[in-house]
């Protein structure tokens, strides 16, 4: 029994070596684990370590599932100053505005003149100009024409605001009157300016009076809305 399983071993023996041919036996790549040497490297695992641990998939996936559900940071976008109801715009000049104009090289036509009840100006050689609904600019462009029109070669002509014609605002404010205009004010300014609210002052809800082109218009505006020169504020009573 023995010399017939020698006899078998001898038999196998060269076919195993011409399989290797120079590669070893237990090498990744040799002919018993294959090509990619991953049966190698699960057998040195094995001998080294022992066989792995089964994986908890109930720990991985709550894991997963955490990551997925907390919250991340959002930025908080960036806010500006809050815009007012309305802007300012070009300054239009009307009734009781008051303007030093200059003229260079005139002493006799650089003076302070007033915006009269008709939205005139009365000025030497020229005699008058309107100038309700201008800006300083047109105004200035306007005289510069008729100057230079007849009477001065090239007028350089410069008009500024001395004074602001005033605006007026009444109802339930301490202080109900006419005031100086204030640029880029609003509603709650002009109460300020009135020494404020009255006891029985609504502060939700505001009328202003305004002329536009000659026609008189009102507007119900609320506590940030632009008031302009010339404007009447009218603040209501509360009701309880």
């Amino acid at each position: 029994m023995y010399w017939r399983a020698f006899i078998i071993l001898a038999a196998l023996l060269p076919g195993l070596a011409g399989c290797a041919g120079n590669r070893p036996l237990l090498s990744p790549d040799g002919p018993l684990w294959g090509q990619n040497g991953a049966m190698a490297a699960d057998a040195e695992q094995i001998v080294a370590h022992g066989p792995a641990p089964a994986q908890d998939t109930r720990f991985v996936h709550i894991a997963a599932q955490e990551t997925w559900v907390e919250p991340g940071v959002v930025p908080v976008a960036l806010t500006g100053p809050k815009p007012v109801a309305d802007t300012d715009g070009p300054y239009l000049l009307d009734s009781g505005d008051r303007l030093r104009i200059f003229v260079y090289g005139q002493p006799n036509l650089s003076r302070t003149y007033i915006v009269d009840h008709a939205g005139q100006i009365p000025i030497p050689l020229i005699g008058t100009v309107f100038a309700r609904g201008l800006t300083t600019n047109g105004l200035a462009r306007v005289i510069r024409d008729r100057l230079g029109a007849e009477y001065v070669r090239d007028p350089q002509v410069t008009v500024d605001i001395l004074q602001n014609r005033p605006f007026f605002i009444l109802g339930e404010v301490r202080n109900a009157g006419q005031y100086p205009y204030v640029s880029g004010m609003t509603v709650e300014t002009a109460v300020a300016i009135a020494g404020g609210y009255s006891e029985r002052a609504s502060q939700r809800s505001f009328r202003i009076t305004r002329r536009i082109d000659g026609l008189v218009e009102e507007i119900e505006a609320p506590a940030d809305y632009v008031v302009k020169a010339g404007d009447t504020v009218f603040v209501y009573e509360r009701f309880f």
